[in-house]
């Protein structure tokens, strides 16, 4: 099943393959902190309304072609996003590398940061060099998190 197109905007789109299931950002440029926020929050509420413990979904971060992160939005993806994606269900983020070394920076500042407020959303990041692993990656995350709901220690 093909990449469905739910948000576009220059700087990036948000895309769906419920074959996976997945959400997925794609950035194609820098957004100022109001624009990265917009779209990664619209990627969000459509998480919200479509993922359940029942029925979970993964998270595919396409960084390939971004930009720096704006302080602003890494607080809110860190604060706000991360707390949110963690009560919905998601487990895990699989994020396609970045090209660029702002892009680089960014992400790893994003995996640290979450990494050190696990106290407040347990949620791991992976990392991948195609979208292709990353939607694998992603699966096999919504696959671990079924047997986890089915099975409890």
């Amino acid at each position: 099943m093909s990449d469905q197109l739910i948000f576009s905007e220059p700087y990036g789109v948000v895309l769906v393959d419920a074959s996976v299931p997945c959400v997925i950002t794609q950035w194609h440029a820098f957004a100022n902190a109001t624009e990265f926020i917009t779209l990664q929050g619209f990627a969000l509420e459509y998480f919200e309304a479509h993922s359940s413990s029942g029925n979970p979904w993964g998270w595919v971060g396409d960084v390939r072609q971004m930009g720096a992160i704006p302080a602003k939005a890494q607080a809110w993806l860190v604060a706000e996003f991360n707390s949110r994606a963690t009560a919905a269900g998601l487990r895990e983020v699989s994020v396609v590398v970045a090209e660029t070394v702002f892009g680089q920076i960014a992400t790893q500042r994003y995996i640290d940061e979450t990494r050190h407020n696990r106290d407040r959303a347990d949620l791991h990041t992976q990392v991948y060099d195609s979208l292709a692993s990353a939607k694998e990656g992603a699966r096999q995350s919504v696959v671990r998190h079924r047997a986890t709901d089915s099975h409890p220690s």
